[in-house]
């Protein structure tokens, strides 16, 4: 199982980093965008140095993996290795391919889907355990030795890159590059929690013993039966606290109403759920997978 799960891991990276790779080719390069991180460097590198961008990455990459390597430890260049190799061979592979490049008048639309692409191939990448590499290694080396933020430091750095590739960009090019990044960030945040988000419920009722074995029986999800005292007759009572997917959300409501029209629900999303019957299989998805 764990062999199996390590390969979807490193094809995922794979994938990751193809698309990451793409969004650039298609539509960062052909548009003249400005870009953080090891991309934006690079563009830089170009602009004053004339270095090829692909070479440039390569170098920094392997660079960074090796400090990150010698100062983080042989964990965490274990969880970077596949990006810092395998990014800037397929970024050379697919550069030279000039038909993939969309340049246009439409630049918006260029920067929301090279935006997009960027934000779903980095991921795509963190779900999968790993790291892009590049200009992630120095936040954590400096919240390792300095005790800094690595959020702060690692907008800092997108801060100074913008400002290099701003000298040379035109003012059209700098905005949608702005936004870009912005946009990218906001893709990156929903691909993280995206399949995780869940409902929690509350339920209040002086029914809650059937409530709660309707839960467990019929909708086949695990409950906790929490403290609680009414507040104005001081009558103990139960509450009963369960997480459904937010499509068991309807039924479970009519199924509460049925028992008791009266009862109180407190509904809240939660961005993630961890434990059994999530990311752990039920328990009689273990003794299935015992006995066979």
């Amino acid at each position: 199982m764990e062999r199996k799960k390590m390969i979807q891991d490193v094809l995922w990276i794979l994938a990751g980093n193809t698309i990451y790779a793409l969004g650039v080719v298609m539509f960062l390069l052909p548009n003249g965008f400005i870009m953080g991180g090891t991309t934006g460097l690079a563009l830089a590198a170009r602009h004053y140095l004339g270095i090829p961008i692909t070479g440039f990455v390569s170098v920094f990459n392997i660079g960074m993996f090796l400090l990150g390597a010698a100062v983080l430890g042989k964990k965490f260049a274990m969880t970077t290795l596949i990006s810092s190799f395998y990014y800037p061979f397929i970024l050379g592979i697919l550069e030279p391919m000039s038909f993939l490049a969309q340049p246009g008048e439409d630049m918006m639309l260029a920067a929301v889907f090279g935006g997009g692409m960027i934000g779903i191939g980095i991921g795509v990448v963190i779900r999968s355990g790993a790291s892009t590499g590049g200009m992630d290694i120095p936040p954590l080396i400096a919240k390792r030795f300095l005790g800094l933020p690595v959020s702060a430091v690692m907008y800092a750095g997108d801060f100074l890159i913008l400002l290099l590739q701003a000298s040379f960009s035109q003012n059209l090019q700098i905005l949608y590059g702005i936004f870009l990044v912005c946009l990218y960030t906001l893709v990156l945040n929903q691909v993280l929690v995206a399949g995780e988000s869940k409902t929690q419920v509350k339920v209040v009722s002086v029914r809650y013993e059937e409530i709660n074995e309707m839960i467990i029986g019929e909708m086949d999800r695990g409950t906790t039966l929490l403290h609680g005292q009414t507040g104005f007759l001081k009558e103990e009572r139960p509450v009963i606290l369960t997480v459904i997917s937010n499509r068991e959300l309807a039924r479970l409501n009519r199924e509460v109403q049925k028992i008791d029209p009266e009862a109180f629900l407190i509904v809240s999303p939660v961005k993630e759920v961890r434990g059994r019957g999530f990311s752990l299989p039920r328990l009689w998805e273990n003794r299935e997978e015992k006995t066979m």
